[in-house]
This record gives structure tokens, C-alpha cells and sequence, in this order.
């Protein structure tokens, strides 16, 4: 019985993997091809350094209102959670966040922004676009389309797409007044030659997003078994023992023509194509206890300590004016934020990303915060559990990098004794966590972004090292793929001809 039993279990190894590659190679191919284009080319969007690129300079002699004054004009018996000061078509403009909802008040005048009419929104994608307004198209989008499908622009419409003839396409919120999303030709081609493809992004599909979820876990788990049972099967068949009873090179492959490229590239990039599928399988957080980010209690109570929202009464003693003529004249302040940091309330004056300065209430602008305050706060914070490590991190390392050297340095690394034996990287600059590890992510970070993204220290030092290695393993991925492409027009073709599928070459 058990010879028999085997080759049942090997028939049923092979009937599966070659169905299941039928039915995911054209997938495998899109997803190692468009891989390329995600190298490169990100999906479009409006971040936080978009904004302050397209922000004029604040004037602190237009801001004639104190924050508590203009918030005053809301008649809200809430607080604010978050109080942002910028211009808006040229003039400064409070904005506080209460919760989800966000309100605008002037800040030369007090008045209360209501609404965004439209010769408002025109000017501002004018402005952003640097185009003429008389030359642009306006549509009303209440609906998603392909460049707004994500949730995150569900509380910002409708909004205004504002389209010129070069190409470039501004929307426009009629809720909080801001430029949301840009996209250009040249973003749109390389959107749809990477992230579209890789991630599913299609807008009939992704709008579903319970079902598009699910669509790409199940899709990237049976391409996970479809690659491991390849690999099982090449190596069964490869084994040189198998080969020495048939009289053969043990070194051989027992195949020739397209089996035989499909074998040899089986055996040297199924493994890739298996983890990659996997990985790509955990971008969709199927197993949330595995994959729980820095999200404890720890990791609340650190960020409260170092950063908060102090009442708006604690400016009265430095009018926004007086903070912002204390800057050094070479300084062009864009934003500033109200906070408490260390306990203080002080103004964050922003020029450019990178590039902040911190004036206390009752200080001088500072660059940088003493770095055994930073500590005295954590360790405050975060008892009963104490700080086992502390180091000064001058350069990426496995838990903190960033091919596109973004994330800051150097920044302060704390590690405490609680049971998640949680981890943090602290900015000194800005007094934040930059980036936070406990135990569930610790193994995230490799299974996710390690073996995805190939996001290892010493090859994002020394690129173009990253790009030849990742282009490589791509490339076998593509070639692999073709192979499979080649014999799954086979199995069709043979399928119209017999009753049964060959289950036994």
C-alpha cells in the first residue's frame, strides 16, 4: 500500500501545481514585471512635503489674531486636538482639527471659512499647478476614480478635478479647502506601470475594499503554494538519487526544451518567487497578531510624554507675530503648529521638510532638544518598565533605513524591559518617535519589508547595489514566468483534446 499511497500523493503534488500555475502565471508575470516599475515610480500623491513645496512664506505682520481669539470665532465648546497656522490664497489662516472635522478661521481678520466656493479652489490649483485658471477643466468628483479610490479621501469630498492641457491634474477638497491629490502624465504611466498592476490598484476592484483585501490575500497565498509545490516537485524530481537508479548524471535534468528551462529556473528562483508571494501576502495584514505595528499602550503613553496639545491660553504670553519675527532672517517659516513638547508649550516654525525650528513660549528658537531630556521623559513615561538600552544612531541599521534616506539622523534608540521588549527611535530634532518596534513586529520588519522589499542595510548604503540585485532576481522571476506561460498554453491546448489531464509526465 505505501508505494502506491506515494504516487498518489506525487500525482496529487503535480495535478495541483500545474493547475494552479495555469491559472496564476499571467498574475506571477504582472507582479514580477510591474516589480520593475515599482522600483522607481510610486503612486501618486500629495505628502506632507508636496504641501510645503507649493506654500508661500508666512507674513507675521498679515496675522493680526491670537489663536484662543480666532478659535473664539467657532463658538465650539470643544477643544481642538491639533491647531495648524498657514496661508490659504495668500492670506494666514488658523485651521483646528477637533476629531475627524477640521475648521479654518482667518487669521488677518477672524472670519470663518464655511465653504470653498469655486473660484477659491480654482485659484489654489492654479497656484499648485503653477498654470493658467482660465485654461483649466473642471469636473465635480463625488465618486471614486482611480487616482482618489483609497479611504482616505471619502471625508474630503467632493472635490474639484481641475485638468490642464499639459497633463496635469489637481483635486481640489470642498471640505478643507487643500490640494489632495496631483497626479501629471508622467505619474499616471508610471503608476500604472508599477503600484496599479502590483497591488490589484484597479478602481472597479479596490472601491470593494473588504473584497479587494481578500481577493489579493487569496491570490498571493495560492501563488504562495503554487511556488512551493514547484519547488517540491523540482527537487523530488532533480534529486540525484532518483537520477542514479535511471542510469543518469546525478547532475541532470531529466526534462528538455521549455521543461527544462521552467526546472532550471524553478530551481534557482522558486524560492524568490515563494517568499515574494508571501511577503506580498503580509503587505494585506492577514495574521494581525503576527504583524501588530508599535501600536501598546507603551508606545501611547512615550508619544504623549514627548509630544501634546496644550491649551490655547498657554501662547498669550508669545503672540504667533513675536515667535516668528524671533527666527534667524535667513529662516522662511510655512507652517506653524502649536504643541507641547517636553512638557512645554512651545511654536513649530517649518520651512521645509528637514528643516524646523522649535520657539518656546518662554525661550529662544532651538534646533534641537537636549537629548537626556528626550530620556529623562521616555523613562518617566514609561514605568514601571525601564529602559535596558541606549544608543546615539548616526547611520541606517536593520531596524532603521530608508533607501530614499528620508527618515532623519542621527536620532536617539531606546529599548525597554516590558514583555514586547519594545524598541523606539526617537528624532531629537523634533522630540518624536521615528520609528517603533515590539516583538510582533520585530518579525514583521524581516517577513514583510525584508523579504519584499530586499531592504537590507549594506545594499541601500551602496547603490546602485539595491537596483542590480533586486533587478536580477526580478528579471529570473519575468523568465520564469515565460516558462510557465509557455506550458500552461500547452495544458490548455491538450485539454480540449482529452477527457483527462496527463497527470503523470
Amino acid at each position: 500500500m505505501e508505494p502506491h499511497i506515494a504516487l498518489n500523493a506525487k500525482q496529487a503534488i503535480i495535478f495541483v501545481h500545474r493547475w494552479l500555475g495555469v491559472c496564476l502565471c499571467l498574475l506571477f508575470l504582472m507582479w514580477f514585471a510591474s516589480g520593475v516599475g515599482m522600483m522607481y515610480w510610486d503612486y501618486p500623491g500629495v505628502s506632507a512635503a508636496d504641501r510645503l513645496k507649493h506654500e508661500a512664506t508666512l507674513d507675521p505682520l498679515q496675522i493680526k489674531l491670537m489663536p484662543q481669539d480666532a478659535f473664539a470665532q467657532l463658538k465650539s465648546s470643544r477643544s481642538p486636538s491639533n491647531v495648524r497656522l498657514a496661508l490659504l490664497d495668500g492670506r494666514p489662516a488658523y485651521r483646528f482639527r477637533m476629531g475627524r472635522t477640521e475648521s479654518i478661521v482667518y487669521a488677518d481678520t477672524g472670519e470663518v471659512l464655511t465653504t470653498c466656493p469655486p473660484e477659491l479652489t480654482l485659484r489654489l490649483a492654479s497656484a499648485w499647478t503653477n498654470q493658467p485658471a482660465a485654461t483649466a477643466k473642471m469636473e465635480l468628483n463625488t465618486e471614486e476614480d482611480q487616482w482618489t479610490v483609497s479611504g482616505q479621501f471619502r471625508a474630503l469630498r467632493p472635490l474639484r478635478k481641475y485638468s490642464w492641457p499639459d497633463g496635469q491634474q489637481a483635486y481640489v477638497s470642498t471640505v478643507t479647502c487643500d490640494v489632495v491629490q496631483y497626479t501629471t502624465r508622467a505619474s499616471r504611466l508610471g503608476a500604472y506601470l508599477g503600484p496599479i498592476p502590483h497591488w490589484l490598484y484597479f478602481t472597479p476592484l479596490r472601491k470593494r475594499a473588504a473584497q479587494w483585501s481578500h481577493l489579493v490575500i487569496w491570490t498571493s497565498g495560492l501563488a504562495t503554494v503554487a511556488a512551493l509545490l514547484g519547488l517540491v516537485i523540482g527537487t523530488w524530481m532533480y534529486s540525484p538519487s532518483k537520477q542514479y537508479r535511471r542510469g543518469k548524471s546525478p547532475s541532470s535534468i531529466p526534462y528538455t526544451g521549455p521543461k527544462r528551462w521552467h526546472m532550471v529556473l524553478g530551481l534557482t528562483f522558486g524560492l524568490l518567487a515563494c517568499t515574494w508571494a508571501f511577503s506580498g501576502m503580509l503587505s494585506m495584514d492577514p495574521f494581525p497578531t503576527l504583524q501588530s505595528g508599535d501600536s501598546n499602550a507603551l508606545s501611547s503613553q512615550l508619544s504623549r510624554a514627548l509630544q501634546g496639545t496644550p491649551p490655547l491660553a498657554a501662547f498669550a504670553v508669545k503672540s504667533p507675530q513675536q515667535a516668528l519675527l524671533s527666527l534667524p532672517s535667513d529662516f522662511r517659516p510655512k507652517e506653524l503648529d502649536f504643541g507641547l513638547v517636553l512638557d512645554k508649550p512651545v511654536y513649530i516654525v517649518t520651512s521645509a521638510p528637514g528643516q524646523t525650528l522649535f520657539v518656546a513660549v518662554a525661550g529662544q528658537p532651538v534646533t534641537e532638544f537636549d537629548h537626556q531630556s528626550i530620556i529623562d521623559a521616555l523613562e518617566k513615561a514609561a514605568k514601571p518598565y525601564q529602559i535596558t538600552k541606549i544608543r546615539l544612531v548616526t547611520q541606517y541599521e536593520s531596524y532603521y533605513l530608508d533607501r530614499h534616506h528620508s527618515l532623519p539622523l542621527p536620532v536617539i534608540f531606546v529599548q525597554f524591559n516590558d514583555a514586547q521588549q519594545s524598541m523606539y527611535y526617537v528624532d531629537p530634532k523634533t522630540a518624536r518617535i521615528v520609528e517603533g518596534y515590539n516583538s510582533h513586529s520585530r518579525w514583521n520588519r524581516w517577513l514583510y519589508h525584508g523579504l519584499h522589499s530586499i531592504n537590507l542595510p549594506w545594499l541601500y548604503r551602496h547603490r546602485p547595489a539595491w537596483d542590480l540585485v533586486v533587478l536580477l532576481l526580478l528579471l529570473g522571476g519575468i523568465a520564469l514566468c515565460i516558462t510557465s506561460l509557455i506550458l500552461a498554453w500547452r495544458v490548455l491546448g491538450r485539454s480540449f483534446y482529452r477527457a483527462k489531464p496527463d497527470i503523470t509526465d
